[in-house]
């Protein structure tokens, strides 16, 4: 599937509530994620979140849509892929 393809399938998008929820569309694998930092597979890129007190509080695999509740501190991109299978694509692929 092409980087094209994949926009089209679930654009990618950010809504960030005063640092303490922030909505994400466009998700296409949980890499890691601890309350601390919750590593992302997005249609842009790898998405590294860091803060306190993260959790996820909704997330919908079908839709690649997470929502993430906490004190959000930093939202970093990065174009590298992933080193390893995600948690969700171990669990479900």
């Amino acid at each position: 599937m092409s980087g094209e393809e994949k926009r089209g399938a679930s654009a990618h998008r950010l809504n960030l509530e005063g640092r303490e929820r922030l909505f994400i569309a466009g998700v296409e694998d949980v890499v890691s994620f601890d309350e601390r930092e919750i590593l992302l597979d997005t249609t842009e890129g790898s998405l590294l979140l860091r803060g306190e007190g993260m959790h996820i509080n909704k997330l919908s695999v079908e839709n690649g849509e997470l929502q993430i509740e906490g004190q959000i501190d930093c939202v970093e991109y990065s174009d590298s892929a992933p080193s390893r299978p995600g948690f969700f694509t171990r669990v479900f692929g």
